[in-house]
């Protein structure tokens, strides 16, 4: 993609709000004189950051990826394309990889260099800050060792040959490299404006982006505004001159604003409800098969859950059939299993738990007897809290498992707490809970990126703290394994240890949801569920130009 160089002007951050109220309003070409054409987006949550190296959410990222750009970038189908690097070679063990980089700028006017990607894969390492999503990068030589403080941050297999080629060394092959690449925590980050700023780098007044939109405008719990970067990349072809995100959990309120004509697309909507959506906002309803599993985390450093028996009867016990066909989103599939189905790389028979096909009441007396086995009964009851996300089926399905677990027996005792969904996660990095709600996207599409989050050294992202040295084991002789039927074989192994250790308990595999204006032009269905605002028009623009 060709890229043009000037020096517009960009929005002074002192005039935003008064150009937010028409963003508000309108969108298109249509409205006031004094309106831009304007994407109004939809978010599911409260942004906490827009920092890359310290946000893990994904609709964190619908905004991050709009202003930021890797190595490559998801294209309309979320396949990796060239971003900053424009081509790339490996070495024949699969071990370095050389990425020739583009003429390309900052919104402050510096090129983007070799070495501002050096700075970030060091940044993302450091104590300082601290990031959660760390260890996806661990892959790269040295990086694991640093993030423990036990190497400097130089011996990062990280280098800058000169300003336009980057060399990355990698501790084992990764051939889905390139799909990694396109994802937030690899992103350049500009250093001077770190290190003048500090945290406060991502307000609308500091932050530097190279991405085709800019932040202009940051109200917290309400929407973020984003106009077109004139310099950044994919910018030239961008439709849109102005992006607002608006931050709704409320799922009526998303469908009320889409009536009032001011919003354009939502990236969810109430599944239980998708008929009755369907006939309400006609062309609207897009879904599609997903890499998202649900899965719920036991917190296996605490009593009861450091007992594996206990663990497995609260996972038998959940009916997942009746959650999916009644209260969940068409389309979900009950899942025995971590990883989800269509993910490349895995063409084995797959595990799944032994039970998947037992008649329910069978599991629920397999249940009893693990937790009177275990100790638990009238005289000693299992009492605990599950807590769970406040947004999407979510609080329509906690009840569901209320009621599940209590068909045990009279003396289990849940207790389900509703959870701002940004205060779970934070919870969940914590290790703060005992039963919990959550699920996950896949960054790129390989079996790792799923099993990566039960490794005992993952950190933040191992939830509940599951530590198994065999399963570790496993995961590390599968990034050694170059033949891919093997390195599946590897996987299926260390999946079916893990599931008979119930850390976890999978629950469904989901289809993407979203809201988008039959008139939106661009918007791609695909399984990783990404969408950049750049790739999308409408058709009264399209016509006008």
């Amino acid at each position: 993609m060709r890229m043009i160089f000037s020096r517009t002007p960009r929005l002074l951050a002192a005039g935003a709000m008064a150009l937010v109220l028409a963003a508000c309003g309108g969108g298109g070409n249509g409205g006031s004189e004094s309106d831009v054409p304007t994407l109004r987006r939809g978010i599911s949550a409260k942004v906490d950051t827009l920092d890359p190296h310290k946000s893990s959410a994904q609709w964190e990222d619908i905004i991050i990826g709009d202003m930021f750009i890797g190595l490559t970038t998801d294209g309309p189908d979320a396949r990796p394309q060239p971003g900053m690097a424009t081509s790339w070679e490996t070495s024949p063990d699969g071990l370095v990889w050389t990425f020739h980089l583009g003429d390309y700028y900052w919104s402050d006017g510096n090129p983007v260099v070799a070495e501002d990607f050096v700075y970030g894969l060091r940044r993302i390492q450091s104590a300082e800050v601290a990031s959660q999503y760390s260890s996806l990068l661990y892959l790269i030589k040295n990086a694991a060792q640093i993030n423990r403080g036990e190497l400097p941050p130089e011996e990062l297999g990280a280098r800058a040959i000169d300003d336009k080629t980057l060399e990355l060394t990698l501790e084992y092959p990764a051939p889905y490299l390139p799909g990694l690449l396109s994802h937030y925590t690899t992103y350049p980050v500009p250093r001077k404006a770190i290190e003048t700023y500090g945290d406060a780098w991502i307000q609308p007044d500091n932050i530097v982006v190279n991405g085709p939109y800019k932040l202009v405008y940051w109200r917290t719990g309400d929407q973020l505004v984003a106009d077109k970067n004139p310099t950044g990349f994919g910018a030239e072809d961008a439709c849109f001159d102005r992006v607002v995100y608006f931050e709704l959990e409320d799922l009526t309120s998303v469908e009320n604003k889409i009536q009032a004509g001011e919003l354009d697309l939502n990236n969810a909507f109430d599944g239980a409800r998708q008929t009755e959506i369907e006939a309400k906002l006609p062309g609207w309803v897009r879904t599609t098969p997903a890499l998202i599993t649900t899965y719920w985390s036991f917190n296996s450093q605490i009593a009861p859950f450091d007992d594996v028996r206990v663990r497995k009867a609260l996972s038998m016990a959940l009916d997942r059939e009746f959650m999916v066909k009644s209260v969940l989103t068409p389309g979900y599939v009950p899942a025995y299993s971590m990883v989800p189905p269509g993910v490349n790389n895995y063409d084995v028979p797959r595990p799944h738990v032994a039970w998947e096909d037992t008649p329910r009441e069978e599991r629920l007396t397999e249940a009893k007897r693990l937790l009177e086995e275990a100790g638990y009964g009238p005289d000693n009851p299992l009492e605990f809290e599950f807590i769970h996300r406040s947004t999407d089926d979510n609080p329509k399905v906690a009840p569901v498992a209320q009621a599940n677990w209590a068909e045990i027996a009279p003396w289990v005792k849940p207790t389900i707490v509703k959870q701002d969904t940004k205060v779970l996660y934070a919870r969940l990095r914590q290790s703060d809970f005992e039963v919990a709600d959550g699920a996950w996207v896949a960054d790129f599409d390989d079996p790792i990126n799923f099993l990566y989050l039960l490794k005992s050294d993952t950190g933040q992202q191992n939830y509940g703290n599951y530590n198994n040295p065999e399963y570790d084991a496993l995961l590390m002789r599968s990034n050694t394994e170059l033949d891919l039927k093997q390195r599946a074989e590897t996987f299926a192994e260390a999946e079916d240890l893990m599931l008979n250790d119930y850390p976890i308990t999978p629950m469904w595999f989901q289809v993407t949801k979203n809201l988008v204006d039959p008139d939106l032009t661009g918007f791609e269905e695909n399984a990783k569920d990404k969408h950049r605002s750049r790739f999308m028009c409408r058709n009264d623009i399209q016509s006008a130009e």
